[in-house]
Order: C-alpha cells, then sequence, then structure tokens
C-alpha cells in the first residue's frame, strides 16, 4: 500500500518535489521545536543523513541493461535500466526524516 502510494507520488517531478520539501521541513520543525535543535543544525543534520542515506537506498531494485536485456548502444551494460530516482528520493527522505528525529531525540541523552 505505501509502495503504490510512493509511487503514485513519485509520478511527476512537481510532486516529488514537494512531498520532498514538506516532508523534510515537518522532520526539521519537529528536530527544531521539541528537541531543542537550532534550525541551521537540524537542517544541516538532515541534510547529511539525506546524503549518506541516499547512496545506501539508490541500489535497491536495480536491474543492469544487460539483465534486462535492453542495452542501449554505446552505454554501459552494467547501467540501469530504470532508476527510479523519483521514488528514490522520497523513500530517502522517509527515512532520513525518521533518522533526523531519533537522532534529535538522542541528543539530549547524550550530553549533546
Amino acid at each position: 500500500m505505501l509502495i503504490s502510494f510512493v509511487k503514485n507520488l513519485a509520478g511527476s517531478l512537481w510532486s516529488t518535489i514537494a512531498v520532498v520539501m514538506i516532508v523534510s521541513g515537518i522532520a526539521v520543525a519537529i528536530s527544531v521545536s521539541v528537541f531543542g535543535l537550532r534550525v541551521s543544525g537540524g537542517l544541516a543534520l538532515y541534510f547529511v543523513i539525506w546524503w549518506i542515506l541516499l547512496f545506501a537506498v539508490l541500489p535497491f531494485g536495480i536491474r543492469s541493461q544487460a539483465e534486462t536485456g535492453d542495452v542501449v548502444r554505446g552505454s554501459e551494460p552494467g547501467a540501469p535500466s530504470l532508476p527510479a530516482l523519483q521514488e528514490k528520493a522520497i523513500w530517502t527522505t522517509l527515512v532520513a526524516s525518521v533518522v533526523l528525529v531519533i537522532a534529535a531525540a538522542v541528543f539530549p541523552l547524550a550530553g549533546l
């Protein structure tokens, strides 16, 4: 159910951008208002978490052109045939938001 919802949201570039901006804003707002981070600290931490998780999410579900049998002439056969980058941006945003809120909740326990 959630997978099909994310696929529908990733249907256009503008809806993907809107989802990423709204969910990111909510996560940073929670970390700032509830857990006492500064806005600049929340944004910086979210940025780092998002990029690290993007590189972790990118390989999921990838099939190479050689595996699908649809190698584009002049390209690397190991290149992905359908990378689904918009879906992965939304998944990365959802996971990064949860990680940010958890990290912000743990900071006071660590004395930070």
